[in-house]
């Protein structure tokens, strides 16, 4: 049991390192802050955006969690409920980019 726990462990940190190698490399290409989005001035922009979205997904997630009420105050109910997202999304983009791997590689 502790072997798949490790397991889902790994994809979800790869899910979650591509995310944010994904988010850090399209801030810096595109010189706009990363948001989930699926606008475009044309079609083909919107499907990259929408691939964008998909896999820097995780990592902004987190980063919404984090953000501050009007207070200034952090609220721990979003800051759970974004973890408890972009992990379960890290998972779903981990396992794609795992299985990926290991299907071209086997």
């Amino acid at each position: 049991m502790l072997r798949e726990l490790l397991l889902a462990g790994l994809i979800m940190a790869v899910g979650l390192s591509i995310a944010g190698v994904g988010t850090y490399l399209y801030q810096w290409l595109a010189n706009t802050q990363a948001a989930l989005r699926y606008d475009g001035r044309t079609f083909a922009h919107s499907l990259g955006h929408l691939a964008m979205s998909f896999v820097c997904g995780p990592f902004i997630m987190l980063q919404m969690g984090w953000q501050h009420d009007r207070d200034g105050t952090l609220s721990i109910g979003s800051a759970l409920i974004a973890a408890f997202v972009g992990f379960g999304w890290a998972f779903i983009t981990g396992l794609i980019f795992v299985g990926s791997y290991f299907a071209l590689t086997a």
